[in-house]
């Protein structure tokens, strides 16, 4: 055992003077350059305010003052499957990382055996064979070894695998990232969706309880004799109309409650919001911009992106690698005996020392090939990242001009508003009156009403747009989130 012990001793103590001499083949990562502009185009003419700290919080929701929407922002990061399945994805990648670096170290192997063998011979001995002790008995060999094998990272492969592994590791960490975000962004326009759908069915109670009022003045006047029969019929019809339009409104929130419920991890059937009043008063918030070229470090795709692409990279050293000879060291000692009384005797000591060296003479192209798939892989991953960098620069333009366009709009429609409702109160009061008969007040009414409903439906689209931006911009995340080599190697 002693021997043993010493042979894996100088193993080890010979492991950082091979390293000392290795190196590591395949091309060092610089991160691949894009076009960057210098400041957001749409932003011109119009600028989002900005909160003094210039910077979404992680916590972005809150930004919206909505008590129901936080609620529910928290249960998405608790509950939601979809979210702990790319949780579970970042375990493994960080496991597959610990896996790597296992490779830097000699393994070591123990064996431990006791064995006793015979044949039928020896149970048919005769007495001459017993006399002069000439007898082939039953024999027992018991054995104790210990092993240690090493492969020096003479030429990089396994520290190219760890660093491709370790940007693997942090490229599944920025898809988690990523997931929450859109996620979040996504349960949030939901639920403003879902208040749109709130104010819809609010502003349609309320017109139907206007109409019916109609309905009764003009069944009074119809009873007074002053208004012919037709004019009740059709103030009767405008009030069922706009009721089973109404109902519309409740199916569409069903489903969109629906959604909410799996987003936020809970069975649909045991989950409902209770609906608001005070959507209409709803704001929408301050949201800061940043520069252009923050994006690429605020947007947790464009890191998965770039982290794929720094992968790809290292994976090239690994496929050069394999042109190399593979030079493996290996101990082993321990003792072997036929009894157990002088089983661990120096006279029993055995071991055994020495190095092997494999290289690859000749494998039909197939180590090129490897190679040539790399860089093929490296140059589709550096496409990639520069076209999610693109398409998170039209995502935030489109964000700002919607904003920009539909605040523009919303005023115009709030003009609209105003006037409609003027519109009605001097018709009805003209019919009141017997200036004007009950169809010229229908069309005034319908205009009012679909004038009311796209305000309503402006704000909700205001509010969605906002959110895209707020994703578009990466939420409150930044790449200082991402997990360092060293943190991806830890055990969870």
């Amino acid at each position: 055992m002693k021997v043993s012990r010493t042979i894996i001793k100088r193993l080890t103590q010979a492991a950082p003077l091979v390293l000392l001499s290795a190196c590591a083949v395949g091309p060092d990562y610089k991160k691949p350059t894009v076009e960057t502009p210098q400041a957001f185009k749409e932003n011109t003419d119009w600028k989002v305010a900005q909160p003094s700290d210039n910077a979404l919080p992680t916590k972005w929701w809150e930004i919206y003052n909505d008590p129901v929407l936080n609620q529910l922002e928290e249960q998405v990061l608790v509950s939601n499957q979809n979210l702990a399945q790319a949780e579970a994805q970042y375990r493994e990648a960080k496991a597959v990382v610990r896996g790597a670096q296992a490779n830097f170290y000699p393994t070591v192997t123990a064996n431990v055996s006791s064995t006793r063998a015979g044949g039928l011979a020896s149970t048919n001995k005769s007495a001459a064979s017993i006399a002069s002790g000439s007898a082939a008995g039953p024999s027992t060999a018991d054995a104790l070894s210990i092993a240690a094998s090493w492969e020096p990272d003479l030429w990089g492969h396994v520290r190219r695998l760890v660093e491709a592994n370790s940007s693997s590791a942090q490229a599944s960490a920025a898809e988690l990232a990523a997931m929450r975000l859109s996620l979040q962004s996504t349960l949030a326009q939901s639920y403003f969706q879902l208040r749109d759908l709130d104010a819809d069915r609010q502003l349609y109670d309320k017109t139907v309880i206007d109409y019916k009022k109609s309905l009764q003045l003009t069944q009074n006047q119809y009873n007074a004799g002053i208004v012919p029969k037709d004019n009740v019929v059709v103030a009767d019809t405008l009030v069922k109309t706009t009721e089973a339009q109404a109902i519309d409104f409740d199916a569409a929130r069903a489903t969109t409650e629906h959604a909410i419920a799996t987003l936020v991890g809970k069975p649909a059937s045991t989950f409902s919001i209770a609906p608001v009043d005070h959507f209409i008063d709803t704001a929408i918030p301050a949201i800061p911009l940043g520069v252009p070229s923050a994006l690429l470090e605020r947007r947790p795709d464009v890191s998965n992106a770039e982290r794929q692409v720094a992968a790809a990279n290292a994976q090239i050293g690994v496929a050069k690698s394999a042109y190399f000879p593979n030079l493996t060291l290996a101990a082993s000692g321990g003792y072997d005996s036929s009894g157990l009384s002088k089983w661990i005797s120096l006279p029993n000591r055995l071991w055994s020392v020495g190095p092997s060296l494999a290289e690859t003479l000749f494998d039909g192209g197939a180590r090129s090939a490897a190679t040539d798939q790399a860089v093929a892989t490296y140059d589709a991953s550096v496409a990639n990242y520069r076209q999610t960098v693109l398409t998170g620069f039209q995502q935030v333009e489109d964000g700002i001009a919607s904003l920009r366009i539909l605040e523009t709009e919303s005023n115009k429609q709030l003009e609209a508003v105003t006037l409609s409702r003027q519109a009605v109160t001097l018709t009805l009061n003209q019919y009141k009156a017997g200036i004007v008969p009950f169809l010229d007040v229908i069309p005034v009414e319908t205009t009012a009403l679909s004038n009311e409903r796209a305000y309503v439906d402006l704000l909700s689209k205001r509010l969605v747009s906002s959110v895209q931006l707020i994703a578009a911009l990466g939420g409150g995340w930044d790449v200082s989130k991402l997990p360092d080599t060293k943190e991806v190697a830890k055990e969870n």
